[in-house]
């Protein structure tokens, strides 16, 4: 890998574990916000590895900048599409008219949450350990 990309790999492998005990504990939102940075830097070490640098917090966004032989499958462009909703509701109150964001996620949410991560990262491992796979 190259430059720093084994480094953010790393962290998003970490990042994902943190969901996975938040999902456990009942941390639902945690979960889901832990979800959505793992996969994003997953995808910045992909960025990384290419000499480049991934610039944002849209997972959308970060996927659909990678050169075209990178490109992702549309399940994979919808599991990112799904993270992204979390980026900023999992954390602020003030992304609804009233309550606090624990109140408004599930387990299920978390579950789903984890499940895309856990493929953005696989898509990401492949790529990081030889030619793009195909997804």
């Amino acid at each position: 890998m190259a430059g720093r990309a084994e480094d953010w790999f790393r962290q998003a492998r970490r990042d994902l574990d943190h969901a996975r005990r938040s999902l456990e504990q009942g941390d639902w939102e945690w979960s889901c916000f832990a979800a959505h940075q793992a996969a994003e830097k997953a995808l910045k070490a992909v960025y990384a590895s290419m000499g480049e640098e991934g610039w944002g917090h849209s997972l959308m966004g970060l996927l659909e900048a990678l050169p075209a032989a990178t490109r992702a499958a549309e399940e994979l462009r919808r599991a990112a599409r799904d993270l992204d909703r979390h980026y900023v509701p999992s954390r602020y109150p003030n992304a609804y008219p009233r309550g606090a964001p624990y109140e408004f996620y599930t387990r299920d949410d978390a579950e789903k949450a984890v499940a895309a991560a856990d493929q953005i990262l696989r898509f990401c491992a492949d790529y990081l350990a030889g030619p793009p796979c195909g997804y």
